[in-house]
């Protein structure tokens, strides 16, 4: 214990070992930051809401369809609804599209591993005879590529359990903002609270999955393989979202010989917590999409201190991403509170040591993120 004190204060980013110790998390406790993060996640949850729904829809609905020109519509499709599609007057769910990819590269947790089984295979192949089984041509590109409708499966089951995890944190987020309306919740310590005990709550909640063919339902993620929310979806989600992503287009370059992008996965740092705010509204950015979502929802008490900025309205877009990001960090410390190897209060030497260890093993990963600026 000594020595982990004495290693302790030479560690450059000890004081949020502190902070992290005493649960107070990786954002300042102010009351702006309070609004910023509970008004900025009362419009991501309802966004995350539309995302939701879509991405379960796209599962259970367009699954092995090869051109699913309707696929954003939820089932209904109309003039009137295609012209709003069209003119961008809608929900831009290719960034939800853009999150899934990402999970679904960058994999993890007990969903990644049962989507290269042999029982996967046996349950997909089932469902591809029975959606084809009057389609002599596709049962044939089957044989000759065996590997292309499992793919697509691999992807929809990806679809449905992203879905599933936005459910849950659309509702989180949304019941925490009535309760800050309510004056129950005044501090970052008591949001960061908050939603670790929503996750701890959902973290044994079943992902399942199944679809229906003429009636007859086949189980593609059935119940009994113990997939469940916090270990299969949110943490790949936290990994692959929030500490690696992917590299955005236009701002690095692409070719091998330039070694501008890791060749090692585990070393991608693009994800939302090291992302420059400053790019948003540029071209190849995808969270951009994001934002603009959100900007129409916000509650009036956040909008009303984007106006009163140094730039107004000319920068909004920057700044929504600038409250999601410390938005953001208050779920990480949530994440990293929530999957704690020993309780906070543990009085055994030991198991305080294990803590430290453990939250600096976090805190190295967040050396090269946007921890410090949001700290300003």
């Amino acid at each position: 214990m000594v020595i982990t004190r004495k290693k302790l204060q030479n560690y450059p980013l000890a004081e949020y070992v502190k902070k992290l110790q005493s649960a107070e998390g990786l954002l300042p406790d102010t009351s702006q930051n309070v609004m910023e993060v509970v008004g900025i996640l009362k419009s991501y949850g309802i966004v995350l809401d539309a995302y939701s729904k879509n991405l379960i829809y796209i599962a259970e609905n367009q699954f092995l369809v090869f051109f699913p020109f309707f696929k954003y519509f939820n089932g209904e499709v109309s003039s009137k609804k295609l012209l709003r599609h069209w003119w961008h007057d809608r929900i831009n769910f290719e960034y939800a599209e853009y999150c899934m990819k990402a999970m679904y590269w960058h994999g993890g947790g007990g969903l990644d591993t049962y989507l290269d089984t042999p029982e996967f295979q046996e349950r997909a192949k089932a469902v591809i005879l029975a959606k084809f089984k009057n389609n002599p041509f596709v049962l044939g590109l089957n044989q000759l590529f065996p590997d292309f409708l499992l793919e697509h499966l691999r992807v929809s089951s990806y679809y449905s359990g992203l879905g599933q995890f936005w459910r849950v944190m659309a509702d989180i987020f949304l019941t925490m903002s009535d309760l800050y309306d309510e004056g129950k919740i005044t501090s970052i310590p008591q949001v960061i609270d908050y939603i670790k005990n929503g996750l701890v709550a959902d973290a044994g909640k079943p992902i399942t999955y199944a679809v229906k063919i003429q009636e007859q339902v086949y189980e593609i993620l059935p119940k009994s393989l113990g997939l469940t929310f916090l270990p299969d979806t949110a943490i790949p989600y936290v990994e692959a979202v929030f500490f690696r992503g992917t590299p955005f287009p236009g701002t690095v370059s692409y070719n091998a010989q330039a070694y501008q992008i890791p060749a090692d996965q585990a070393r991608f740092q693009y994800g939302a917590l090291y992302a420059d705010p400053l790019p948003i509204g540029g071209a190849g950015i995808p969270p951009t999409l994001l934002m603009q979502d959100m900007r129409h929802f916000l509650p009036e008490y956040l909008h009303e201190i984007y106006r009163k900025s140094l730039r107004g309205e000319d920068d909004l877009l920057v700044q929504i991403c600038i409250s999601f990001q410390k938005s953001m960090f208050c779920v990480t410390s949530a994440t990293i509170l929530g999957l704690m190897p020993h309780p906070a209060d543990t009085q055994e030497p030991s198991e305080k040591t294990a803590n430290i260890v453990y939250f600096q093993k976090w805190l190295d990963r967040l050396a090269n993120s946007r921890l410090l600026e949001v700290n300003k």
